[in-house]
């Protein structure tokens, strides 16, 4: 049996997602091997479908897209980024203030290389989007978690908020909602959060992709509405609300007290320009995304698949002696715990690893999203209905005989 040690981490800045139970994964696949994969967020290969206006208008517009657009995109691309950003009560944002990107995750990555010097540090969320932690890493900085509570429905842990606080925090990362767990955070823990950075001087940086994947009548705030007189980075993007995550769509808006960030925005300025520009096919169907019939709410309403498939993981999980886990409210992920106990468990990661080569059912380690316990794993509930009984009828046997 092969085993892990607890430093097995790719040292902080590989994507650990993307690590060694991934790549046996993808060994047992190759030779051969039926693997059920819970893993990755990736609608495609799951039967979601991008809406038929938004391949229609890429095609269209195929013929104009081959040149460079400007830096921050092209006007129509941003000018519906910024009407998005009226509607969501973000205050002042201006078209200059909008930079579409490769995904946001090319813009975190842009955004932390331009904020971060040696010895820096950032508030990050733990469990958190592990690119976050890897991004802040590579640009020098030093990601400080601090830890969303399971018992609150996992919000923010406000306390550990101000108790991680130091001289050398500049900023606060704010999921929401949150990747692994699911989340949609109360608005008071929002405005308690805007407060600890009004206090500190803090640039609030918030991942916001999942805004439009709400369930059961859940509303979401945008932490920047709240936060008129601060400096705030909003991210979101179409990979996930129109399930185009091969298109590599994004966007980031500047918001609030844009005067105490001058040199900060001339540094995005600068590697924004580097990279020339974001890719301008994609591009050309924000407008058409945005405004467009938002087919995703077909998939998160009361009778939508992605609901359906999240009820019936969420009650099959909390049927299993010895597991957890708290029901998202939105995106397609859930975070659950495990009694570590009750199956000995010493490493999350050797967990994975175990039911992968048992039973052929991948699911990513807790400690993956730079949570600091071995008791947690995460399941993406997009599969079809079918393969989502299939991997929790193998995960159920495996949790009757598994004994770290």
């Amino acid at each position: 049996m092969k085993t892990f040690s607890k430093s097995t981490k790719l040292d902080n800045v590989l994507y650990d997602v993307r690590g060694p139970v991934v790549a046996e994964a993808d060994r047992m696949i190759a030779d051969g091997d039926h693997v059920l994969k819970l893993n990755i967020g990736n609608p495609a290969p799951f039967g979601f479908n991008a809406p038929e206006e938004v391949i229609h208008d890429m095609a269209r517009n195929l013929r104009e897209s081959q040149g460079y657009s400007d830096s921050k995109g092209i006007w129509s691309a941003r000018k519906a980024v910024m009407q998005y950003a009226q509607i969501r009560k973000i205050p002042n944002v201006s078209i200059d203030d909008i930079y579409t990107g490769n995904g946001v995750s090319e813009l975190i990555n842009l955004c932390m290389s331009a904020l971060l010097d040696d010895g820096d540090e950032i508030l990050i969320p733990a469990p958190d989007y592990p690119l976050w932690t890897a991004c802040a890493t590579l640009a020098g900085g030093k990601p400080v978690h601090y830890l969303c509570d399971e018992q609150a429905d996992w919000n923010p842990d406000l306390a550990d908020i101000e108790k991680k606080i130091t001289e050398r925090t500049k900023a606060i990362v704010i999921i929401n909602p949150n990747n692994p767990t699911g989340a949609v955070y109360d608005r008071d823990v929002l405005e308690r959060i805007v407060e600890i950075a009004r206090v500190h001087q803090l640039i609030i940086f918030a991942d916001e992709i999942y805004d439009r994947l709400l369930m059961d009548g859940y509303k979401h705030t945008s932490i920047a509405s709240l936060a008129p007189d601060l400096f705030c980075v909003t991210f979101s993007g179409l990979s996930k609300s129109h399930m185009i995550a091969g298109f590599r769509v994004g966007w980031m808006i500047i918001s609030g007290n844009k005067k105490i960030g001058e040199d900060y925005i001339e540094g995005i300025k600068m590697l924004s320009s580097m990279r020339l520009c974001s890719n301008v096919p994609a591009q050309s169907v924000v407008q058409t995304a945005l405004w467009g019939n938002q087919s995703v709410e077909t998939y998160v309403c009361p009778d939508g698949r992605v609901t359906k498939q999240r009820d019936y993981c969420i009650e099959r999980l909390n049927a299993m002696p010895g597991v957890s886990v708290v029901k998202p409210k939105a995106a397609f992920y859930c975070f659950p715990k495990l009694d570590v106990e009750k199956f000995n468990i010493k490493n999350d990661m050797q967990f994975a690893y175990d039911l992968l080569k048992q039973e052929h059912v991948l699911v990513v380690q807790g400690t993956g999203f730079n949570w600091p316990e071995q008791d947690h794993f995460r399941i993406v509930y997009l599969p079809m209905l079918t393969t989502l009984q299939e991997a929790l009828d193998k995960l159920e046997h495996f949790l009757t005989y598994y004994h770290q």
